[in-house]
């Protein structure tokens, strides 16, 4: 190749055409370093039938490629998809690409790094910031700025530590092989039911075909072990597989399973890795050297070199939709990879959404059952608790049947899960003398108080402030009250009502991290732990066999708001969460907190009719034109400029086209209406499933201006309506 099309790593840039200099090699997916103006960029080169370019250039006046980095090319299938994404989601093509770069450190090639880690000596000078590093950062090794984000200190302080003696230097290989799994360690005994579905997906990954399957099995019902069969059947072929899990906490509990069945970890991909981490991963991921890799959304465009299998666990969870950057559907993306990777994909959930369960009806996918828990293990009864008929004394939250419960299985020595989706102390704070009512300054949303932490945060742009000793709207001190339950509150009520439990909060706040999750989960194995008070955080993944109560404080939480999916969402979620009583040799009981027990949502929770309730919802949205059956595409505009956003807005919608397949609402203010000190309005497109959509708004917005200060945000198949 003398010329080459290359994307580069700039999303407000097409791909552009450069000179391949006399004895550079490159080849489509070769990762360049390439000349724009004084600066330097990163870029793939791609097929130019593929990535049409929107000016062609003369030989003569094309720059020179710089250099070609030393990683392997990204393969056809993942450039297919990475096309598909940009196309489907009306994202840059430059955005999704650089998910496949995610590691920067790894395109420099083979090198060794120095990290430190703690000598176990004292130095004789220990300042607090220094104590208090030693005690944080413990038996963690890494780079000196990691160290330093551990301990919670500048770089500083940790280079002061070296120069002690506290840390040494250690000459680290950090491209150094993973151990490989072995497919017969731990091989389980499995069900007659569970045969049958690892049965029938070793299948599917030794056809090295295209075939996505629904594994549909109740909580407890051992999925998990049945798709590492299908696991084992890909490493014996040599093949990589891909397991995508919905939250960071979860990775830890699975890393354990995982090592017990196949002798080692997975590697792991996640927000929470060191730079060396996600290099090293990066690489033999790239090499094929890493057979079996557990990680977050984004670990689906990492270059796999020979895809086997990819497995999407708890299939159904929305956190699987990317909210920021490239609005992406991981279970949807999944899918996708599968199909241009030629691989069978596994959907495991105990509650798949209606989206999954219509391609099945549809024939597109194949479906698996699990219809019974593993081993003597049964589902737990399922009991409503009107709060209207048998309301909580004045002031406390869990009614007097859940309270008797509770006491009843404590002093059977068992475990008790407390269930409310909401962190913190209090969702609002007011004055009871003028009524004021803590907002944020950048949002539109109440500030949330954290007792534990003594400040009032925003749980949509994270600002934090301390809690004031007197109401800044008229002075009075003294006079703040919380207004309704967060987990914090419930705690300090289980405390009140069970002094000698020991009680833990369970949020994104107390476990950010896997090791987190880890010290979680050996408290609870060690019984170090009574009551567990949590959000969704405790609703999937987690098996503790003495776990046997699950009270739910508020089942009719997330009924609230204009969400389509809030029936399906709280059905899936109550589901979750009673799934992780009696998971043992002894039975569960869960008590459902609601103020209408005669929904259709709770009257299927109680009788455990999923079919029915799936039945009624997907007619509901069938009659509505609502996805699965039509499509929804929401245009977010916003600028810190609230006329320029409104005028935008407004343009867009008088620019929307006359399509008898499309309707087009708005614009309105968002019902998060600022969120990080930019005014939102919103347009949601509605079209029959047979149109276009993405290419009559692709058409529709490129025929408009708007200024730079505002921001237009699409997008396609929306989860989240605020």
């Amino acid at each position: 190749m003398s010329r080459a099309r290359v994307l580069v790593m700039n999303s407000a840039l097409g791909p552009l055409d450069y000179r391949v200099p006399h004895g550079m090699v490159v080849e489509p997916g070769s990762v360049v370093v390439a000349p724009l103006g004084p600066r330097q960029l990163l870029g793939i080169v791609w097929e130019p039938e593929r990535m049409p370019s929107d000016a062609e250039v003369g030989d003569n006046r094309l720059r020179n490629l710089m250099g070609v980095l030393p990683v392997p090319p990204l393969a056809d299938p993942l450039r297919r998809l990475i096309e598909w994404t940009a196309d489907y989601y009306l994202a840059p093509p430059a955005a999704v690409a650089r998910m496949a770069l995610a590691s920067t450190s790894a395109l420099e090639g083979a090198k060794l790094v120095t990290e430190y880690r703690a000598t176990g000596e004292v130095p004789p000078r220990l300042t607090p910031q220094r104590e208090q590093a030693l005690e944080r950062i413990g038996i963690h090794q890494g780079l000196i700025r990691e160290l330093a984000t551990i301990g919670g200190v500048s770089d500083a302080v940790v280079r002061g530590l070296v120069k002690a003696g506290a840390f040494e230097a250690v000459e680290v290989d950090i491209d150094a092989p993973f151990p490989l799994p072995d497919p017969a360690h731990g091989v389980p005994a499995l069900s007659a039911d569970q045969r049958a579905a690892a049965a029938a997906l070793v299948r599917d990954v030794e056809a090295e075909a295209f075939q996505p399957t629904l594994l549909d099995g109740v909580t407890g019902s051992g999925k998990t072990e049945v798709y590492f069969e299908a696991i084992a059947a890909a490493i014996r072929a040599g093949k990589q597989s891909l397991v995508l899990l919905p939250e960071i906490a979860l990775t830890e509990p699975f890393l354990k399973r995982f090592a017990a069945r196949f002798g080692c970890a997975p590697v792991a991909w996640h927000s929470g890795l060191r730079q060396s981490q996600r290099r090293r991963a990066w690489r033999q991921i790239a090499e094929g050297q890493a057979l079996v890799t557990v990680g977050a959304r984004s670990s689906l465009f990492l270059p796999y070199r020979d895809l086997g299998l990819i497995v999407v666990d708890e299939a159904h969870e929305t956190s699987f939709k990317q909210e920021e950057g490239v609005h992406y559907h991981a279970r949807d993306v999944a899918v996708m990879r599968g199909k241009f990777e030629g691989c069978p994909v596994i959907l495991a959930s105990a509650t798949p959404a209606i989206e999954t369960r219509q391609q099945v009806a549809n024939g597109r996918y194949a479906e698996l059952k699990l219809p019974g828990r593993w081993g003597a293990a049964e589902m737990p009864a399922i009991q409503p608790i009107d709060l209207i008929a048998e309301p909580p004394e004045r002031g406390r939250w869990i009614a007097p049947r859940l309270v008797t419960a509770i006491e009843e299985t404590l002093e059977r020595k068992e475990q008790v899960l407390l269930f409310l989706n909401r962190r913190g102390y209090a969702p609002l704070t007011l004055c009871r003398t003028c009524g004021h009512r803590f907002q944020c300054p950048n949002c539109t949303s109440w500030m949330v108080e954290h007792r534990l932490t003594r400040r009032l945060a925003c749980h949509h742009c994270g600002h934090v402030e301390p809690i004031p000793r007197a109401c800044p709207e008229c002075g009075a001190e003294n006079t703040l009250v919380p207004v309704g339950p967060g987990v914090e509150r419930i705690a300090d009520e289980v405390k009140l009502l069970f002094p000698e439990a020991k009680v833990a909060v369970v949020t994104s706040d107390t476990i950010w991290s896997p090791a987190k999750a880890a010290e979680f989960v050996a408290r609870m194995e060690a019984h170090d732990i009574d009551i567990i008070v949590g959000t969704q955080l405790v609703t999937k993944g987690y098996h503790f066999p003495n776990l046997t109560l699950v009270g739910v404080i508020d089942a009719d939480l997330g009924l609230e708001g204009g969400d389509l999916r809030a029936s399906e969402r709280t059905f899936q979620q109550i589901m979750q969460v009673a799934g992780r009583a009696g998971r043992g040799a002894k039975p569960g009981h869960v008590y459902l907190q609601t103020h209408s027990p005669n929904a259709a949502v709770m009257r299927a929770l109680v009788t455990g009719d999923a079919d029915a309730f799936y039945a009624a919802e997907t007619e509901s949205r069938r009659e509505a034109g609502a996805p699965p059956f039509g499509r929804f595409a929401a245009i977010v505009v916003s600028s810190e400029d609230l006329n320029a956003a409104q005028d935008t807005a407004k343009a867009i919608g008088r620019a929307a086209p006359e399509i008898e397949a499309m309707h087009v609402y708005g614009p309105a203010p968002a019902p998060l209406a600022m969120l990080r000190g930019r005014h939102r309005f919103r347009l949601l497109v509605h079209a029959r499933r047979a149109l276009d959509v993405q290419d009559v708004i692709r058409d529709w917005l490129g025929r408009l201006d708007w200024p730079s200060k505002v921001r237009v945000v699409v997008d396609v198949d929306p989860y989240s309506f605020l």
